[in-house]
């Protein structure tokens, strides 16, 4: 290993774009913030074509490139070890919904999937397939991609598809006539949410994104009539929040949602007459989250009421609103969510932070049943079961050293037959890694769980490198689970680890609460003691560590590098979520009405507003040494909109003290998720992992 000091920056290498400061002050509960890069939002997002804003763009893009240019052997290598993984001609295991089979497929070559399905009882020679949609020609020509929601109809008749060509998330649907092949002519632009077909399948039921990409609506649209006549059957009046389509898991009911990031309120129409009036489950109670499934006139409620651990309630569909509690709460399992069949439901939790999934019969009278899985640390859950009556369950598991496994469980047996493991073509070896679950004490006394995935023969005398990643929001957690695109990393001696910080909701929901709002910035302390804590062990030392987090995980980069910049090697820091006073002081933003109960409402509140600001990762940057930075954003992007990695990309580099190498890569063809296609994505993770190799000196 060579030491931690970071290469120099090339002597030919051009001099790094300059951002213009231009004078711009506002004044926020007697505050004076000033920002002289505000102008690199374009005052008319979301069209971007300012000509100053475009030309910084494309300066910042080329400095990327020159930058990049020695290294692009290493890249290329990358992609190769990375692609040689995925096998090329993959399908999904085929399921049964109905009267058909149902998978998805990618051939050779292929960025995209292909959508099947055959009769069931037909051969599985190919000759009775049906090609549903064919992505790949879908997206031919376009440099971005996306399929959104993709609904077949009850009977089969008919496919209801969304699809986004810009990385912007405003989705078209169109219907696919499944007998002939052809489109019907009705297009709807502009849609943001899931589709559920009507029981008779004469129409089905969506949302539209409004002007400030919120979706606030819950339409349907009946086959064969103008879309304008559309009707509207639900608007939500708060700003703050969403409105989302779904269904029971007997399809007996649609459920119209409504909510932000803490408080949840749905109705219930039949799917038989979805005009008819709406059941309201419960009326919407601040900090009170539900949700709901139905089996035979009861309704199972999962609610947050009463303890953040969430507990299961019973009521029936003509009193909806008097809830019995059926499985209380627990301290140790975190119940995350319950799904009914016919002839039991099933509750997925986590207890101490793994996965799990027991069996209830509706008999009160038998026990349930949890399903064993065979790892110490692993990430499982069910997956696609579209019937009612379902008396096997597809499930999916893995862990950091197990490649992707896909079992069936028989619900009567309690066996695991495994249908398919994720395989590797160019080899994997698992009794070359080794995997630990341990816990780090936080400055606080609190004991932050860790992931970790090494080589067997990784030195524990802190000479080696660390690539520790974390995202920590939203109640979001990290599955402790298998990466093809790791192995190289770990293939050059590296180690991988994930944080299990406050502010996702790894050990349930208190968790997160005690890692947003007010207690934001133990999410950033518990990162730096992770890593410290792993200094400590001798996994690693400072200046041997790898960071890397997205969107509000690259709010965490930013608030870290500005706390303890000199524990870190090299840093990715991916659609970051870096001007955060700004966007929550801006309500005509799409998400930010959505976003103060996650982070505060400035505007409204003075102590919101100094806690913000104290942490603030644009805000914040000072004039120290920082170290290598590999920055990118989506000029498409609504999520984080792309002048927030610009403009913490310009502070840093007129702020900054140190010569480590600064990179801000924008694509200007894509959004939040990068590039679309299995391929094109994979490059960006070699483009990643070729600059933290390239910083920490590890050999390619």
């Amino acid at each position: 290993m060579t030491d931690s000091v970071p290469p120099a920056i090339p002597t030919d290498l051009p001099a790094p774009p300059v951002a213009a400061r231009r004078p711009y002050t506002v004044t926020v509960h007697g505050e004076t913030i000033d920002d002289p890069y505000a102008w690199l939002k374009d005052a008319g997002y979301p069209d971007v074509k300012d000509p100053a804003i475009l030309a910084y763009l494309d300066a910042e893009n080329a400095y990327f490139e020159a930058a990049m240019a020695p290294h692009r052997p290493l890249v290329d290598t990358l992609y190769e070890e990375m692609k040689g993984r995925i096998k090329e001609d993959d399908s999904s295991v085929p399921q049964k919904d109905g009267d058909w089979l149902y998978w998805t497929a990618f051939e050779t070559g292929g960025q995209y999937r292909k959508w099947w399905r055959r009769p069931v009882g037909a051969p599985a020679d190919g000759s009775a397939d049906e090609l549903l949609l064919d992505e790949p020609a879908l997206a031919e020509g376009k440099e971005y991609f996306s399929l959104g929601a993709f609904a077949v109809s009850n009977d089969g008749r008919h496919l209801a598809y969304a699809i986004d060509d810009t990385g912007a998330e405003r989705f078209t649907v169109r219907v696919k006539e499944l007998a002939t092949g052809r489109d019907l002519p009705e297009v709807i632009p502009g849609m943001l949410s899931d589709i559920v077909w009507t029981a008779d399948d004469s129409g089905f039921l969506y949302g539209l994104a409004n002007e400030q990409w919120r979706t606030d609506n819950a339409r349907l649209h009946r086959l064969g009539t103008p879309v304008a006549d559309d009707i509207e059957l639900y608007k939500e009046a708060d700003e703050g929040f969403r409105v989302s389509i779904g269904e029971t898991s007997s399809r007996v009911w649609i459920a119209i949602g409504t909510g932000d990031h803490v408080t949840s309120e749905i109705r219930l129409v039949p799917a038989g007459d979805p005009t008819a009036t709406p059941i309201l489950v419960a009326p919407r109670v601040e900090g009170r989250e539900y949700d709901v499934d139905e089996h035979d006139g009861t309704l199972f409620i999962h609610t947050n009421d009463t303890d953040p651990q969430f507990r299961l309630c019973t009521a029936s569909i003509d009193a909806p609103g008097d809830w019995r509690e059926l499985i209380a709460p627990s301290p140790h399992f975190y119940m995350t969510g319950v799904e009914c069949y016919r002839e039991f439901f099933v509750v997925e939790g986590r207890e101490d932070g793994l996965d799990q999934v027991e069996i209830h019969r509706y008999d009160a009278a038998t026990a349930p049943v949890r399903v064993a899985f065979p790892e110490a640390s692993y990430a499982a859950g069910l997956g696609d079961n579209p019937e009612y009556d379902q008396q096997v369950l597809r499930m999916g598991y893995q862990s950091m050293v197990t490649p992707g496994t896909v079992y069936d469980y028989d619900v009567a047996t309690g066996g695991l037959t495994t249908l398919k493991v994720q395989e590797i073509p160019s080899g994997y070896d698992a009794g070359r890694y080794r995997t630990e679950r341990m816990k780090i004490a936080a400055r606080d006394g609190t004991e932050v769980p860790v992931s970790i995935v090494y080589p067997a023969d990784f030195p524990r005398d802190g000479t080696g490198a660390v690539y520790l990643y974390a995202y920590g929001a939203y109640g979001m957690a990290v599955p402790p689970g298998f990466s093809t695109g790791r192995l190289s990393l770990l293939d050059r001696g590296m180690a991988f680890a994930i944080a299990h910080i406050r502010g996702g909701d790894d050990l349930g929901q208190q968790w997160y609460l005690d890692g947003k709002l007010t207690k934001r910035t133990n999410t950033f302390n518990d990162f730096v003691d992770v890593a410290r804590g792993l200094v400590a062990d001798k996994w690693t030392s400072a200046g041997r560590i790898a960071i890397a987090g997205g969107s509000a995980g690259g709010e965490l980069m930013g608030a870290v590098v500005n706390s303890d910049p000199e524990l870190w090697g090299a840093v990715v820091a991916d659609v970051p979520f870096v001007d955060v006073l700004n966007t929550m002081l801006d309500a005509d933003l799409p998400l930010t009405p959505g976003e103060w109960p996650e982070w505060g409402n400035p505007i409204e509140d003075p102590a919101a507003f100094a806690l913000i600001r104290s942490y603030s990762p644009y805000d914040n940057v000072k004039a120290q040494a920082y170290p290598p930075l590999f920055i990118s954003g989506g000029l498409n992007d609504p999520r984080v909109t792309y002048w927030e990695p610009a403009k913490w990309a310009a502070k840093l580099r007129s702020t900054k003290t140190d010569d480590n190498l600064l990179l801000l890569k924008t694509n200007m063809g894509a959004g939040h998720g990068g590039k679309s296609g299995r391929f094109e994505s994979l490059r960006e993770v070699a483009e990643e992992h070729a600059f933290v190799l390239w910083q920490l000196g590890i050999a390619g």
